[in-house]
């Protein structure tokens, strides 16, 4: 049945709205297994993001440090663009209030022992799972497409430390020739990495999560004030 055939009951037939994005996220994860797990591939996309980054942030191999900055920035704004433009966060704050509101009804409801409330909300549960579900299925989409612009990036870090950068020593307050090879639990590439570019996510991501509120609050003040006339 072609998309615009009607159905049995009279209305358009729709096809599975989830089918591509599933499709699509199986694909997703299945290269990014294979640039994780084989080393040809793996060797092969960080000699192409070399080819890539280096004329834009490798600054010559001189400054690693800094370039160590810019990548992880640019994946971090990259990946954070992409989750901000795919996630509704006004539907997801309203279901996760809806969800906050059903289990103080359902724990007040228990410790009352108002049985009769109980099971009415136990009827609706399924609805708010459902809900619960659903958002957390709409992160997980996101996390492999996520992955195939963060891995590539992160794999030319690593190519890049190795392989291009003259200098590997930063100075640090509590060490003042530290090594971005040496390692202790991770490299200190790894930790330096995590430490500038995870708070610039979260900012980034609150800062596109309030435009987002804001636009959605303006829209409303407009429908509301243009239903006045």
């Amino acid at each position: 049945m072609s998309p615009e055939t009607p159905s049995p009951s009279g209305t358009p037939a729709k096809p599975p709205a989830s089918a591509s994005s599933t499709l699509l996220m199986m694909l997703s994860f299945m290269l990014v297994l294979l640039m994780m797990f084989d080393t040809a591939t793996r060797d092969g996309v960080s000699a192409l993001m070399n080819g890539i980054l280096y004329p834009i942030i490798g600054l010559g191999g001189r400054y690693p440090v800094f370039t160590l900055i810019a990548a992880g920035l640019l994946m971090t704004t990259i990946t954070t663009l992409i989750r901000n433009h795919t996630t509704d966060w006004v539907q997801m704050a309203e279901n996760q209030k809806k969800m906050s509101a059903f289990n103080k009804e359902l724990r007040e409801a228990r410790m009352a022992g108002n049985t009769k409330k109980v099971d009415k909300l136990m009827k609706i549960q399924p609805e708010i799972m459902k809900m619960s579900m659903e958002s957390s299925s709409s992160q997980m989409k996101l996390m492999p497409i996520t992955m195939l612009v963060a891995i590539p990036i992160f794999f030319w870090i690593s190519y890049f430390i190795y392989t291009e950068a003259s200098s590997i020593i930063f100075s640090v307050p509590w060490e003042y020739n530290a090594h971005l090879t040496s390692s202790h639990i991770l490299p200190n590439w790894i930790l330096l990495y995590s430490l500038l570019s995870l708070p610039v996510g979260q900012v980034l991501q609150r800062g596109l999560k309030y435009m987002d509120f804001r636009k959605e609050l303006a829209e409303l003040e407009s429908d509301g004030s243009d239903s006045e006339y």
